[in-house]
């Protein structure tokens, strides 16, 4: 197959599309609480706030990947870019939270867009290389969701949001220009008729259902720790700087790692299974140091081993996806998919701190990792037969 020599410079868009939105989903996490105060806004319009990006992202993700399927990959891309780009503009000029809200939906629904239809063209164009290049793509999605906070909070300092959607709006159009130029049109493949029945029934496969719940267990405690692990490092005496750099070496634990844990994918010297498993119990591991003994180095052990489970499970949770799903149906595939992470990447965090309210933030952890070896365990169960990538 042609796409199976494509080169990276090819493939990079699609990097940099996955960077986009997940940067654009956690970059005004950061300032939100700082600055609500500001623009007269109550804690149930800042709980709104930060909700509709992943509330429109939930909705219409699945949606928008089934279109990718009907008209190609590469118009869905640009199109949800180009909207994004124009909605970020608009938030430059949002100064009361109706106006953020309405930006803030906007963006997530134009990220519903391209981040699935992105997913699938990665998937059609690394052909035997899933885990290599999903490794890659990955990496990117992963400094995005980490880095976000980081940038978006010295943006806010700098120049309050304005600052902030100039920026996103900046990098936005640089994507969609570099994917109009850079990324070759996939050809859309023949349509194969499906039924509310097969959906069903592909829903419940074990080669969708298993990785799409270790992406979101694993999306899941990715979300706590840039949430929690900042609290906790307060909470032992780091200052600001040195907690935000806690989770900056679980963003760098995990980059690090993805690209290089899809190649033994690839070349069957590691399956998938095993390397989903393997990500989960170290994503437990990272969790439990951090609810056994709160202090400085427990929790640098939970960004690095947390960061390398997440680093293991979702390359290869994307790599399975692709290698169990037909082309002409990989758009919905990722679009389903990237629901179940954006369902994790919401709940993890709700599960903990509702326990964290309720008893305290150790009994939360505890609770995520007991959850997150869940999953491993009816990972295990499930895909025990032989046929299992």
């Amino acid at each position: 197959m042609a796409t199976n020599t494509l080169g990276n410079s090819r493939i990079a868009p699609l990097y940099a599309a996955g960077f986009t939105t997940a940067f654009g989903a956690h970059s005004i996490a950061a300032g939100l609480g700082s600055e609500f105060e500001s623009l007269g806004s109550s804690l149930l319009a800042l709980g709104i706030l930060l909700a509709l990006y992943d509330v429109a992202e939930v909705i219409l993700k699945p949606v928008f990947g089934s279109w990718s399927d009907r008209i190609g990959a590469k118009p869905i891309i640009l199109g949800g870019l180009a909207a994004f780009t124009l909605f970020s503009f608009l938030g430059v000029f949002a100064h009361d939270p109706l106006a953020l809200g309405l930006v803030r939906l906007g963006q997530g629904a134009s990220a519903s867009a391209f981040s699935p239809a992105a997913s699938a063209a990665v998937a059609r164009f690394s052909g035997n290389s899933t885990g290599r290049y999903f490794g890659r793509y990955g990496a990117w999605k992963t400094l995005g969701y980490v880095c976000g906070p980081l940038l978006g909070a010295v943006l806010i300092w700098w120049g309050g949001f304005p600052a902030l959607f100039m920026c996103m709006t900046a990098i936005s159009l640089a994507t969609a220009v570099w994917v109009g130029v850079g990324m070759p049109k996939l050809p859309v493949l023949p349509k194969v008729r499906y039924t509310l029945k097969d959906l069903a029934r592909q829903t419940v496969e074990p080669g969708f259902m298993v990785p799409t719940m270790v992406l979101a267990a694993s999306t899941g405690a990715l979300g706590t720790a840039v949430g929690f692990l900042p609290l906790m490092g307060t909470n032992v005496g780091l200052n600001s700087v040195q907690s935000m750099g806690v989770v900056s070496l679980l963003a760098i634990s995990s980059a690090l790692i993805q690209p290089w844990v899809g190649k033994p994918k690839d070349q069957s010297r590691l399956s998938s299974l095993a390397g989903m498993v393997s990500g989960l119990v170290l994503i437990a591991a990272g969790l439990a140091c951090a609810a056994l003994w709160p202090a400085f180095l427990s929790l640098l052990a939970c960004a690095v081993l947390s960061g390398a489970g997440i680093g293991i499970t979702t390359p290869l949770g994307f790599a399975h996806l692709a290698a169990s799903t037909r082309h002409d149906r990989m758009g919905r595939t990722m679009g389903s998919a990237e629901l179940g992470r954006e369902l994790g990447d919401t709940g993890g965090p709700l599960l903990v701190g509702a326990i964290a309210a309720a008893i305290s933030l150790s009994a939360g952890l505890w609770t995520l990792a007991s959850a997150v070896l869940a999953v491993a365990l009816l990972a295990l169960w499930l895909l025990r037969a032989p046929k299992a990538l």
